[in-house]
């Protein structure tokens, strides 16, 4: 297994609408893995192999891999005289795993590294009343030491990314942005583990912008490529840990990849999610059906583009979801890795 790519996509800043690093990191990394490589407007790198075999009848089959390189962070919204930066979030923050963190600023030139807390009095000046109530993500601001001098480096619009390294923890991966560059390594290794194969499906990897604020990347690649399949490749929940009721849980960690039937954005393809079940049964990868009564993902975006296309989700689940401590199995991640390989192969 990768981890090394995984580490450099997960630690590679890139928020919705800054996904530039992350796209030149993953271009570098797939030379002559496609047959054409392009970046479209949005800002999307929309990947084509061509088919390996003729089909038996009529055109290649479309298959799209729709794997989103943004993280959710913060985008720098004002910056005062004293030079604390104010910012606004780009993705769904609980603020309160927002408290004392370190963050990355990156500008054109530069990345600073700062703290992140909310305004407001410290423990020991605060009354309880005070320390009772939770801030919102808007009123958190950075901190960079730099005093007055900020106000000369950072500029409205740069971005904020927490900054913390991967790790590994017995069977176990922890990192920020795992959510979604799980889905970019995917999206590398499943072509990777293709080789010659001779597959008859005409195969394209989006790697998708703006996901995190509305699929918005997916929607405009998806509408491009026009596919007759649509796989999302995402993370979603584990809840598999003390304080969650059973039937919120999700996914359990460690029982394979998520067949992902059903969330707010989108219906899976009744067909698709029995086809690709039974593959995983006859090539004995573990997985388990997910569904989540809200959230959305790019494989919508696949399923509504243009005429339609049939989708599902391929997902791998990962407990404390939008937080530095996102983790997942790494057996879940390898049997992801396979079944994504095994559908192309026969697609």
């Amino acid at each position: 297994m990768n981890i090394d790519l995984l580490r450099r996509l997960c630690e590679t800043p890139g928020v919705p609408g800054h996904e530039h690093r992350v796209r030149d990191l993953i271009k570098s990394e797939i030379e002559g893995l496609f047959d054409e490589v392009t970046t479209d407007p949005m800002g999307s790198l929309l990947c084509r192999r061509n088919s390996r075999k003729k089909p038996k009848k009529g055109d290649p089959k479309k298959v799209m891999l729709l794997c989103h390189m943004d993280e959710i962070g913060f985008l720098v919204s004002h910056v005062t005289d004293k030079g604390f930066v104010h910012v606004q979030p780009v993705g769904g923050f609980d603020a309160r795993n927002l408290f004392s963190r370190r963050v990355l600023v990156s500008t054109d030139d530069s990345d600073y590294k700062g703290v992140m807390n909310p305004g407001g009095k410290p423990i020991h000046i605060s009354s309880p009343e005070e320390r009772k109530k939770v801030p919102e993500p808007k009123d958190f601001v950075v901190d960079l030491g730099l005093g007055e001098s900020t106000k000369d480096l950072i500029k409205v619009g740069d971005m904020v990314t927490m900054d913390e390294p991967l790790i590994e923890i017995g069977e176990k991966i922890v990192s920020k942005a795992l959510d979604n560059r799980i889905a970019c390594w995917l999206g590398i290794e499943a072509i990777k583990a293709l080789g010659k194969s001779k597959h008859e499906c005409e195969i394209h990897v989006a790697f998708t912008c703006q996901e995190e604020v509305g699929l918005r990347g997916a929607r405009t690649a998806s509408f491009a490529i026009k596919p007759d399949i649509g796989l999302g490749i995402d993370v979603t929940l584990a809840c598999d840990t003390p304080g969650v009721p059973e039937q919120d849980r999700t996914t359990v960690q460690g029982e394979g990849f998520g067949l992902h039937v059903k969330d707010s954005s989108f219906i899976a393809d009744r067909d698709l999610v029995k086809e690709i079940e039974a593959l995983a049964q006859k090539e004995e990868i573990s997985y388990q059906r997910t569904m989540l009564a809200a959230g959305g993902q790019d494989g919508a975006a696949a399923q509504q583009a243009a005429a339609g296309a049939k989708a599902v989700g391929i997902v791998v689940g990962t407990r404390y979801i939008h937080t530095v401590t996102e983790m997942i199995h790494k057996s879940d991640l390898q049997a992801a890795l396979d079944i994504l390989a095994a559908y192309l192969k026969k697609a």
